[in-house]
């Protein structure tokens, strides 16, 4: 099997960078080893550091040390520029733009913890997917 193409939803970010126990950050771990590719757009950059930056003092990071996670991620990530809009499909409209990013990217998934918040994605050959089972397909 090649490289598998991903999307990494904003809450495996947030968890990963919280915890060193579970998937999350395992799968954070991995990134920039060669093992799967993942995507990015200006819009999801943006999410990353709102989210990460509003709960700084929960993670226990520095505005720096974020910051050099943003940047570790845009230089490791495939950046897409998104012209077009497939919503609305999804009932949460702040996850729209992974979908549009997966579809612009030709990801295979989504991974998040919100499995849930993706439900009618799959005509789009698009799965949405939770850590833990994402890395036991990086094992096959």
């Amino acid at each position: 099997m090649g490289k598998l193409d991903i999307v990494l939803d904003t809450n495996v970010i947030f968890s990963g960078l919280y915890s060193q126990y579970g998937s999350s950050y395992t799968l954070l771990s991995e990134i920039g080893k060669g093992k799967f590719n993942v995507h990015v757009s200006v819009p999801l950059i943006f999410e990353y550091e709102d989210v990460l930056m509003r709960n700084q003092k929960e993670l226990g990071l520095s505005v720096e040390e974020i910051n050099e996670v943003l940047e570790f991620l845009c230089s490791v990530s495939n950046p897409h520029l998104l012209y077009y809009s497939w919503r609305p499909c999804l009932n949460d409209p702040d996850d729209e733009m992974l979908l549009e990013l997966a579809i612009a990217a030709n990801a295979r998934f989504i991974v998040t913890h919100n499995i849930r918040h993706f439900k009618g994605i799959h005509g789009f050959n698009v799965r949405a997917i939770k850590p833990s089972e994402f890395l036991k397909l990086l094992e096959e």
